[in-house]
C-alpha cells in the first residue's frame, strides 16, 4: 500500500491533535511565583509528562521584608486567575516570601488561597518542612541565598516548626534573579561548608527557590552523608502530590527517590 503526501499530512495532524488532547487531559498545577518566569528546566526535568504547569508572577523585586510586604496582596488574585485558567491545585512558590512572618502566617497564606479558589493549596515553606520531616531531619544546617535579617526570620520559622537550627548562613543576596546565577560548583562548595560547620546536623535545608539545585542534591548528600531538602525541587514534589501523584523522581536525592 502506498501513501500520498496528503495521507501523511493528515496522519501527522491527527497525531499532533491526539498528543495535544493527551496533554490537555493531564492535571494542571498552578504556581504563584515571585516574578513572572517561564516554567523552569528543573520542572521539566523532574516531571516531563503527567502534569502540566502554569505560572503567575506577583512582581517581587527584592528578597527583603519590605519587598515581600509589597506583593502579599497580589497572591490571592494570582491564585484566582490560575483557578480560572483550570488549575486543579496551587503552590505558592518562594520560600522567603512565605516564611518571613512566621509559621502561622505561612499557613494563613495557604488557607487564603484555599478559601479563594476551593482548591488544594500549599506553599514552598510548607513543602520544605514536610520534606525535612519525611527524611527524619531534626537538627538542621541551613545554607541560604539571603541577608542576615531574612536568615533570622527563617530560623524563627524553622524553630516554630519544631526543628533545632544549628547554623543558618547566607550569601547576602537581595535582588530577585541573582540566586539563579550562582554557579553549581560554588553553590555546592558553600552548602557543604555550612553543613560541616555544624557537626551535629542530621539534615540540610538549602533555602531559596531561585537557586538551581536539582542536580546538586545528590553530590551534596554524598559529601555530607545526610539528606538534603531544597526549596524548588521539593516544592514541585509537594505540588504534584496535591494532584494525587507520588512525586517520586529517581536520582535526585533521598526524598525524591523514596517518595511514594
Amino acid at each position: 500500500m502506498s501513501y500520498t503526501r496528503r495521507d501523511l499530512l493528515l496522519a501527522s495532524g491527527a497525531l499532533l491533535a491526539a498528543t495535544r488532547l493527551g496533554r490537555a487531559a493531564e492535571p494542571l498545577l498552578g504556581m504563584i511565583y515571585p516574578q513572572q518566569v517561564p516554567v523552569t528546566a528543573e520542572t521539566h526535568a523532574m516531571y516531563p509528562s503527567g502534569v502540566r504547569f502554569q505560572i503567575e508572577g506577583v512582581g517581587l523585586q527584592t528578597m527583603t521584608p519590605a519587598g515581600y510586604d509589597s506583593v502579599i496582596d497580589k497572591i490571592v488574585p494570582a491564585a484566582r486567575k490560575l483557578a480560572a485558567d483550570g488549575a486543579q491545585a496551587i503552590m505558592l512558590m518562594g520560600t522567603s516570601l512565605t516564611f518571613y512572618r512566621g509559621a502561622a502566617f505561612n499557613e494563613q497564606l495557604a488557607e487564603s488561597i484555599r478559601s479563594a479558589t476551593g482548591l488544594p493549596a500549599s506553599t514552598m515553606s510548607s513543602a520544605v518542612v514536610e520534606g525535612l520531616r519525611a527524611v527524619g531531619g531534626r537538627r538542621l544546617a541551613v545554607p541560604t541565598a539571603y541577608n542576615d535579617e531574612v536568615n533570622r526570620r527563617l530560623r524563627v520559622f524553622l524553630e516554630e516548626s519544631g526543628f533545632e537550627v544549628l547554623v543558618v548562613s547566607g550569601m547576602g543576596i537581595e535582588r530577585i534573579g541573582e540566586p539563579g546565577t550562582v554557579k553549581k560548583d560554588d553553590l555546592e562548595r558553600f552548602a557543604i561548608g555550612v553543613f560541616k560547620s555544624a557537626p551535629r546536623a542530621d539534615a540540610m535545608l538549602l533555602s531559596c527557590g531561585g537557586f538551581r539545585t536539582l542536580e546538586s542534591i545528590t553530590p551534596i548528600e554524598a559529601q555530607c552523608a545526610a539528606p538534603v531538602v531544597s526549596s524548588s525541587p521539593h516544592a514541585l514534589w509537594k505540588g504534584v502530590r496535591l494532584l494525587g501523584q507520588s512525586g517520586r523522581v529517581a536520582a535526585f536525592g533521598t526524598l525524591l527517590s523514596k517518595a511514594s
